[in-house]
């Protein structure tokens, strides 16, 4: 691998960034953040939504980028909200899942994780890596950590703790970006 490879980021949740950041940096990959308007289409696949703002913001930055796109899918509630997560979260948040969650005893869910690599000539816009990471809907919001659901998701393997109780490094041992951004970062070291 070669001293010095950077890999640009394009987002704008700095929560993100460092999460991004300290994975990466596992493989000596240096993280830059990129604040780009990048399109999110609508749709109903996770890896659709994350390979049209790869190539958008490949195209608008002039350069090689990735981008990460995730959702919470509640089995109970047939998937909801899945690739819709960011505006749920934004309009009924946590309190939101959990009034919708009140009485249903099943509370199997799932973070699901997707990185999409794009160059601005959109020669690797199908670069996609997947991360997923199984548990379930707490009963309760616990935690100051973290951002978006973190509070009321508890890991499969996370002694009952949600990701809002964990620090960042030990959120990367569980959550479906770090394990996507892990095989990106394998790509990434080796084809960057």
């Amino acid at each position: 691998m070669k001293k010095g490879k950077v890999a640009f980021f394009v987002t704008g949740n700095v929560h993100k960034f460092h999460e991004a950041r300290g994975v990466l940096s596992e493989f000596n990959i240096a993280t830059a953040m990129l604040n780009i308007e990048a399109v999110e289409i609508q749709a109903d696949d996770l890896k659709k939504i994350a390979m049209a703002s790869a190539l958008d913001a490949a195209r608008k930055s002039g350069l090689s980028v990735f981008v990460e796109d995730a959702g919470l899918f509640v089995n109970a509630l047939k998937g909801f909200p899945g690739p819709y997560s960011n505006y749920v979260y934004r309009t009924i948040g946590t309190k939101g899942i959990l009034k919708l969650m009140e009485k249903i005893k099943q509370r199997d869910a799932c973070f699901q994780s997707v990185v999409a690599f794009c160059d601005p000539k959109g020669e690797t816009e199908h670069l996609c890596f997947e991360g997923r990471v199984d548990g379930k809907i707490a009963h309760e919001e616990k935690g100051q950590r973290g951002f978006g659901f973190d509070p009321i998701f508890e890991p499969l393997g996370g002694r009952g703790t949600t990701f809002a109780e964990m620090s960042i490094e030990e959120k990367n041992r569980y959550s479906h970006r770090a394990k996507a951004l892990r095989k990106f970062a394998k790509w990434c070291a080796q084809k960057c």
